[in-house]
């Protein structure tokens, strides 16, 4: 497969091919590509998610094993996409375009990806979750678990910072001073707490075509100009 291209999507209708599909992503993309970079990431939470689905951690583990498919296949919806520009869903145009562009870190194509993953697709998941299984964001335990995958995502993302905070470089590198002060403006627990405000207003438009399209629009454009920002070679 040429370099830069990613696997063939497989259908995913379980966490564990939700990983095996982040796998083959990773083996089909050169580790310095900015989707690879977030794929590392991502594949490093997914797989906790799966062995705490079994584990008693979740109050109800269908309902996050149902979120978690559904959100991991709006990812694969994008990398399925990346050959062809004009099909890549807005909110990850800027990772896409440029995940191969030099001066931009690692640290920043993770959090763009997950800023694009979070910000635009969290809210959408949630709501295709809630009307595939007849529940709603308010029901039951749902928020109660949203929040305890905030502790894998969290654990997640200060070990990205930490391996690029610890660089022995950093200390007399400009450059990566400057990134660092220009990714701790974005936290992935701060932008999980905006995306369930969003899955609720979201959710209470979702039979009023016009509003949900004009949310939908304006949560990729927030999302894509964040991870633009994020994406700023310094």
């Amino acid at each position: 497969m040429p370099a830069g291209r990613a696997a063939p999507r497989a259908p995913v209708t379980s966490v564990a091919g939700a990983v095996a599909r982040m796998e083959a992503i990773a083996e089909s993309l050169p580790p310095g590509d900015g989707l690879a970079c977030f794929n590392r990431m991502y594949l490093d939470v997914t797989r906790q998610v799966d062995n705490q689905l079994g584990a008693g951690f979740f109050a109800d583990p269908a309902f996050m094993t149902q979120l978690d498919v559904t959100f991991a296949g709006l990812y694969f919806d994008a990398v399925d996409a990346v050959g062809d520009p004009l099909a890549v869903p807005p909110a990850w145009r800027p990772l896409v375009e440029q995940r191969g562009q030099p001066g931009i870190e690692p640290i920043q194509f993770a959090l763009a990806g997950m800023n694009a993953h979070i910000n635009h697709d969290l809210p959408l998941a949630v709501t295709a979750t809630c009307t595939a299984l007849g529940t709603s964001p308010g029901a039951g335990a749902h928020l109660a678990d949203y929040q305890k995958v905030d502790r894998l995502l969290d654990a997640a993302e200060q070990s990205v910072r930490q391996s690029f905070e610890s660089a022995p470089e950093r200390a007399v590198d400009q450059h990566l001073r400057a990134v660092g002060n220009l990714v701790s403006c974005w936290t992935i627990n701060s932008a999980r707490d905006v995306a369930w405000n969003n899955c609720l207003l979201l959710w209470e438009v979702r039979d009023i075509p016009a509003a949900r399209g004009l949310l939908c629009d304006g949560l990729s454009a927030a999302a894509a100009l964040a991870s633009r920002m994020l994406l700023v070679a310094v």
